[in-house]
């Protein structure tokens, strides 16, 4: 067999392969348990397409030397870059990592469309399908890019929410603009490079302008819009260069993100098409209606273990002070203490609770608490009514009554884990600080309301030593 065809037929073979490990990967990702492994697993993939790519998308030649130094110094930086980034990043700075990466995501399929619309101008042979491919995965990916990049500032605290005047019609006539001179390159073959670069930087302006104004407990949708965003923009790349794994892997992304992005607009009781033109969720500037909100009352930490220890049934709802606490194992050390004492206890999981997607599932996996015992907040509203004591740690706008009672509110029409029908509120807390959106809980001053001010895991330790002295 010709050496040049049988190193194409291994790299086809490589990239089915790598294919089917991303789809076993996807599937593993739905189960905690599996979830690691199925991480691993379409690593490998990627890195088994990565390898085939290099050795058998074409022979090798002496005269392409700096091609291979540049794509082996690029490998090398990017992986020890990556693997410093993880091993360093704390569970509170995930959010921001996962917008990081997506962003450098979105900028390569940038940087490819740019590259063949180059290609195209000295000799490629030139159809409208390509230059639609090149000019939607260069329009996407900016847009991820510079978006991605304002969420990173944001959620890092760097970057303040920022409103224009009549920002939702500037938004719109920026997608009309940038559509319309697309479509102006694509039907025409007009294959101007300054046209291409305004179009970049209308691409990379909208993505900034649709995310600056993004706040509140809104962000975790923003973060999975903006992955499907990369991820169809990959799968563009995977068009451009007849790569099935890219493909594969650009369109489970986006598929994927999308799916979840419907999902979570769902469950914030918002509209998708506000999303996309910017005018989502009010940010930490935000406010809600102002007067006299009651008394608040506090309990100790004697007190509140005497009330749990004596409880049948007990609801943990975690926020983001969870995570910032790093209180995650000390708070299965208490359902393991109050499984032994005979109280059941079940963890209610708000979709947008903390700083992402799956935050505090991800960050209650990392303690071992079992899977079964997160609820999802449809199924832990049917239970308080016989719950007796919700213990809330760390949230705050995801148990706002503010989102039911208050029309003025920015978090107005948002579900939340309506933790005020149970028979008693225990709010673990630092100070009266505001929640992510701005505003304040009126929970704090709710009559079954107790707050047990301190640090979470101090807090939680305290509860524990008083528990195993009762």
């Amino acid at each position: 067999m010709d050496t040049k065809l049988l190193g194409l037929s291994l790299l086809e073979l490589s990239y089915i392969a790598a294919s089917v490990t991303f789809i076993l990967g996807l599937k593993m990702l739905s189960s905690p348990d599996k979830a690691r492994k199925g991480n691993l697993i379409a690593g490998y993939g990627m890195g088994l397409a990565i390898a085939a790519t290099i050795l058998f998308k074409e022979e090798f030649s002496p005269d392409k030397w700096l091609n291979y130094t540049l794509i082996f110094a690029g490998l090398l930086i990017g992986t020890v870059i990556g693997v410093r980034m993880a091993l360093k990043v704390k569970m509170t700075a995930m959010p921001q990592m996962v917008s990081f990466f997506n962003g450098m995501g979105g900028a390569c399929a940038g940087v490819i469309s740019l590259v063949e619309f180059d290609h195209l101008r000295h000799g490629g042979e030139v159809s409208m399908g390509m230059l639609i491919v090149i000019l939607l995965g260069l329009i996407i990916g900016s847009v991820s890019f510079s978006g991605s990049m304002i969420a990173f500032g944001k959620l890092e605290g760097k970057i303040a929410d920022k409103a224009l005047p009549a920002g939702q019609i500037i938004n719109i006539l920026l997608l009309i603009a940038i559509f319309g001179l697309g479509g102006f390159l694509a039907i025409s073959g007009n294959l101007s490079m300054p046209l291409l670069f305004g179009l970049l930087a209308l691409s990379l302006i909208y993505g900034v302008l649709f995310v600056m104004p993004i706040g509140g407990a809104d962000m975790p949708v923003v973060i999975s819009l903006l992955n499907s965003f990369t991820g169809m923009a990959a799968a563009f790349g995977g068009f451009l260069y007849g790569n099935q794994a890219m493909l594969t892997g650009g369109i489970l992304v986006g598929s994927a993100g999308t799916i979840l992005t419907v999902l979570m607009c769902t469950a914030m009781n918002r509209s998708l098409t506000n999303v996309i033109i910017g005018s989502f969720g009010g940010g930490s500037s935000a406010s809600a209606k102002t007067g006299e909100q009651g008394t608040i009352k506090e309990i100790s930490v004697t007190d509140a273990a005497i009330l749990l220890a004596y409880a049948n049934k007990v609801s943990v709802v975690p926020g983001y002070g969870l995570a910032v606490a790093q209180a995650q194992h000390t708070v299965h050390n208490l359902e393991k203490l109050l499984e032994e004492k005979g109280v059941e206890l079940t963890y209610a999981i708000h979709p947008v609770a903390g700083r992402m997607p799956g935050h505090m599932n991800v960050l209650l996996a990392e303690a071992d608490v079992p899977y079964p015992k997160l609820l999802e907040m449809e199924d832990a509203n049917e239970d308080m009514a016989s719950t007796d004591v919700v213990l809330v740690i760390g949230a705050n706008d995801v148990v706002n009554p503010a989102a039911e009672n208050d029309p003025s509110s920015p978090i107005y029409g948002m579900p939340v884990v309506k933790v005020w029908n149970a028979k008693n509120i225990i709010v673990l807390k630092r100070s009266m600080g505001k929640g992510y959106a701005g505003i304040e809980n009126e929970l704090f001053f709710h009559p079954k309301n107790r707050m047990l001010f301190g640090d979470a895991k101090d807090s939680l330790e305290k509860l524990i030593s008083e528990l195993k002295n009762l």
